[in-house]
């Protein structure tokens, strides 16, 4: 028998970790997307020694698990003096993973923007930071702006492991319950759902983003 009814007395849990998981989202995604600009700027326009170093930390990222890099952040780097609490290890796990993923999305928008933009900018007179601002990231952002939303979601998701380091997350919250009530199938089908709505909800709330910033293309 299925009893979703004992979840009740457990709503302040899953409301507390659904919480948890939202703060530490809306964090990650703008500190990440923001590393990952400055990672993809690089990489498209720096010199071949900058270009290296970003090559070797987006290649390190895209190739190990998540929770290697979590673990390490958590628990390796003590071993060098740099004490973190749960949530601040997993913060910087999520925007070091969000920045290098997110980095080549961006790079792939900016490599599109056609060389004759940059020409006529300098023509106008615009230096390389008015460049890149007022010509180049928009249309370049466009582009690749599912794609980029897209990651920020598996991120997100992918943020379920941090409980692994006693994060009170969302899925903190139901391992928490089913302990206790051993109601694991009720536990973690109310936890699915509630990652589901999250996600869909993130999904309206970037289009809603999207539709915003690039209100120009459509009023032109």
């Amino acid at each position: 028998m299925l009893y979703f009814s004992d979840l009740l007395q457990y709503s302040d849990v899953f409301l507390s970790g659904l919480k948890t998981t939202v703060e530490l989202t809306v964090l990650t995604t703008i500190l990440g997307v923001a590393l990952g600009t400055v990672c993809a700027t690089v990489r498209q326009y720096g010199n071949r020694a900058s270009q290296r170093v970003v090559s070797v930390y987006v290649e390190l990222i895209r190739n190990t698990p998540f929770i290697v890099q979590l673990f390490f952040i958590f628990f390796g780097l003590p071993a060098l003096g740099m004490m973190l609490s749960p949530w601040q290890a997993s913060m910087i796990a999520l925007t070091i993973n969000l920045g290098a993923y997110s980095a080549e999305i961006i790079r792939a928008g900016l490599a599109s923007i056609s060389k004759g933009q940059m020409e006529a900018a300098k023509v106008l007179g615009l230096n390389f930071r008015q460049t890149l601002t007022r010509v180049i990231f928009i249309p370049a952002f466009e582009k690749i702006y599912p794609a980029l939303t897209s990651q920020c979601i598996i991120v997100m998701l992918g943020s379920a492991v941090i409980s692994q380091i006693s994060v009170q997350d969302l899925t903190y919250a139901a391992n928490l319950v089913q302990s206790r009530n051993f109601r694991a199938f009720e536990s973690y089908f109310v936890t699915a759902l509630m990652y589901l709505g999250l996600s869909i909800l993130l999904r309206f709330a970037f289009n809603a983003l999207g539709k915003r910033l690039f209100a120009y293309r459509t009023a032109n």
